[in-house]
């Protein structure tokens, strides 16, 4: 069997091991065991499993990357303290996915990120042979990390005779064998609904509202760019402490909508563009001559996830649009590194206490209260 050398390989240097974890008081007993009392002789409650042992001396922990965005994966495991598992991934000389997990996972608590951005389907299959190499070598548990999910706009059937693609994708992963998922800024949060196991949908905003508050940008409006973003930018608006506009939005086609109104007073504002996804960025551009057109003194934007494809980058240079502060969960293509108008913040700290949250079964809500 001969693999297709050119393909990057994700391995370490020879002798390296994986992470080692101490006794996590497993030795000893636990408060809030099936033991113990509160005074009043009814069983006290089982508190929230502590933090007993740092992740990078957990044996029973692993952390492993495709290659959709492995510098993300790296920098997620430098928060943690724990070096991305030693794997070979490759590609055969027709395209088809080699990979091999070269640690013991027997018995471990593996997580596995990866985006499905683009080539979406390359990266998709990527990660379904992970997940399938990593259940067959006997992990405990899986957990797809999935910062940017992809086919999540196809959420449901709004014309005759088309897939609701985002729930084949749900299927595809579960019968794969993840154990456990965790999304960042999914396209719907009714996305969750479509899977079987346990969800963790994190957010993107904390990382961009602390941003946005160190700018201290006057006379702020946040603005959703359609009515299906609203909560998201109400939620947004709240953390700032600004008003919340709306921009009335019909799609005609995949990738073209038409500005129709903006819902909402941004005369002598500063509009704070407000999305979850940028693909080619023509609402972005529409939507940013429509305030303008209403009175707007600067406009702002930020999203999530940075797809960029198409005349993207060419709409967002041409544009009048002060600045797009976008996240990591997609790495930018190169002419979008070079434009400095696009700013781009990183989330793995946040995605890297999620995880270490996930292992340690403590509450993920918290880090958005």
């Amino acid at each position: 069997m001969e693999a297709d050398t050119l393909t990057a390989t994700l391995e370490k240097k020879p002798g390296e091991t994986g992470p080692e974890k101490q006794d996590g008081g497993k030795n000893g007993p636990r408060a809030g065991s099936e033991g113990a009392k509160a005074k009043d002789g009814k069983p006290a409650p089982a508190p929230e499993r502590r933090k007993a042992a740092k992740l990078s001396e957990d044996k029973r922990f692993k952390l492993f990357s495709g290659t959709a965005n492995p510098r993300l994966a790296e920098a997620i495991g430098e928060h943690i303290g724990v070096k991305v598992g030693e794997a070979r991934l490759q590609r055969f000389a027709d395209g088809e996915v080699y990979f091999q997990s070269l640690e013991n996972v027997r018995g471990v608590d593996v997580f596995v990120v990866q985006p499905t951005c683009y080539p979406v389907d390359q990266h998709l299959v990527e990660l379904l042979v992970m997940i399938d190499a990593l259940k067959r070598a006997s992990a405990a548990r899986i957990t797809v990390v999935v910062p940017y999910y992809g086919y999540a706009r196809q959420d449901r059937k709004d014309k005759q005779r088309v897939p609701i693609s985002a729930k084949l994708i749900a299927d595809l992963l579960t019968t794969a064998g993840a154990n456990r998922a965790l999304f960042v800024d999914l396209h719907a949060a009714q996305i969750q609904g479509f899977f079987n196991i346990p969800v963790d949908h994190i957010f993107a905003s904390p990382v961009l509202v602390s941003y946005f508050r160190e700018l201290n940008l006057p006379n702020l409006t946040v603005v959703s760019p359609d009515a299906g973003g609203v909560e998201r930018a109400r939620f947004f608006a709240q953390k700032m402490g600004a008003p919340l506009a709306i921009v009335d939005k019909r799609r005609t086609d995949m990738n073209v909508a038409e500005v129709m109104n903006v819902v909402g007073d941004v005369e002598g504002q500063t509009c704070l563009i407000l999305d979850d996804i940028i693909d080619t960025a023509g609402t972005l551009a529409k939507t940013v001559d429509a305030l303008y057109a209403n009175g707007a003194t600067a406009v702002y934007a930020c999203a999530s996830h940075a797809v960029l494809s198409g005349p993207a980058i060419d709409r967002i240079a041409a544009s009048r649009l002060e600045q797009l502060v976008v996240t990591d969960t997609i790495p930018l293509r190169e002419a979008a590194q070079k434009l400095p108008k696009i700013k781009v913040l990183s989330i793995a700290g946040l995605l890297g206490t999620a995880i270490e949250n996930i292992h340690l079964e403590t509450s993920v809500s918290t880090l958005f209260s």
